[in-house]
């Protein structure tokens, strides 16, 4: 991976929004702002109302297996819940989970604490909750939420990242979904999509820095989601054009697995990866279809002289593990 000055200024913006910085997604002028709050007000009133306020309840276990069952835990907002499906079998919870039981010729237990409109401070509360589960792995999709609270993103990874840790600590493997690509949103115009898609990748490239710093990996769901929902909107989306539909959350869990299996054990880290400082390896990640980041070490050191060494993994496009 080659350090170009332009990658060089991306990365910096990126450590500046996880570490030190605040205000880089909010600072706007008067006019500016006065326009974007009244587009999006306008698109608030375009989207129309999902199949109630939650996913349906897919708590239970997964997977016709004998043995004890892999405990997973889903945590996050509405696409962790899988809001505007009828279904459990629908959600990406219970996708995930049918799939890693699959793999792992185990049942899985299914532990959904998600909430629909969640911001990253709710994962706190949700963390609590989790833990009582004792999970194996934990699945976390957040952010969408805090770029529409326009919430500021040191304070947003702050909290991603103490739930990650909480989590580690109990022994969970943790596997992110970062911020979707917000800008793919149909009701949305210009030039709200265009800031929206913006501070959405800026959010998920600091949400991969968080992550990792502790001890976690993630998936970047703004490019794996936006090429396929930009070009498919009927497709991907739901009835409130903003959710996924069932062929878009089905992409989501496809996305998601082999990350999860890999976490566990289950599944060969892919062969393909490139290395270098997490900052410079988050700001690519945002950029890339389905990017999966974990730390890494060079030289037997777990940092360089521009932070934290990661690597970037690239599986190929909507393979489940057992395929790749």
């Amino acid at each position: 991976m080659i350090w170009t000055p332009g990658a060089a200024r991306a990365a910096r913006r990126i450590a500046a929004a996880a570490a030190v910085g605040g205000g880089g997604l909010t600072a706007l002028g008067a006019v500016t702002y006065g326009l974007l709050m009244g587009e999006a007000l306008l698109a608030r009133r375009i989207v129309g109302r999902p199949h109630g306020m939650e996913g349906p309840p897919s708590d239970g276990v997964y997977g016709d297996f004998a043995g004890e069952p892999v405990r997973m835990v889903m945590l996050g907002d509405s696409t962790s819940v899988g809001l505007g499906t009828s279904e459990a079998a629908q959600t990406p919870g219970v996708l995930i989970a049918t799939g890693l039981a699959a793999v792992a010729e185990r049942p899985v237990r299914l532990t959904v604490v998600g909430r629909s409109g969640a911001v990253s401070a709710d994962l706190d509360d949700q963390t609590d909750l989790a833990l009582e589960a004792s999970p194996e792995i934990a699945v976390i999709f957040v952010g969408a939420n805090d770029v529409t609270t326009q919430t500021k993103p040191t304070h947003a990874v702050r909290h991603l990242q103490k739930a990650v840790r909480r989590l580690r600590e109990a022994g969970a493997e943790v596997v992110v979904g970062t911020c979707p690509d917000l800008g793919t949103v149909r009701p949305i115009a210009q030039p709200l999509r265009w800031v929206t898609r913006r501070w959405s990748r800026q959010l998920a490239a600091a949400q991969t820095v968080a992550v990792v710093e502790a001890g976690a990996r993630t998936v970047a769901f703004a490019d794996l989601l936006g090429g396929e929902f930009s070009a498919n909107p009927d497709e991907m989306f739901g009835p409130d054009r903003f959710h996924p539909s069932v062929q878009g959350y089905l992409q989501v869990a496809y996305a998601v697995l082999p990350s999860v299996c890999t976490a566990l054990g289950l599944w060969p880290e892919p062969r393909s990866e490139r290395g270098g400082s997490i900052y410079l390896v988050a700001a690519k990640a945002a950029e890339e279809p389905g990017a999966e980041v974990s730390a890494t070490r060079v030289a037997g050191r777990a940092t360089g002289p521009h932070g934290r060494w990661a690597t970037l993994l690239r599986r190929r496009h909507g393979v489940l593990p057992n395929d790749a």
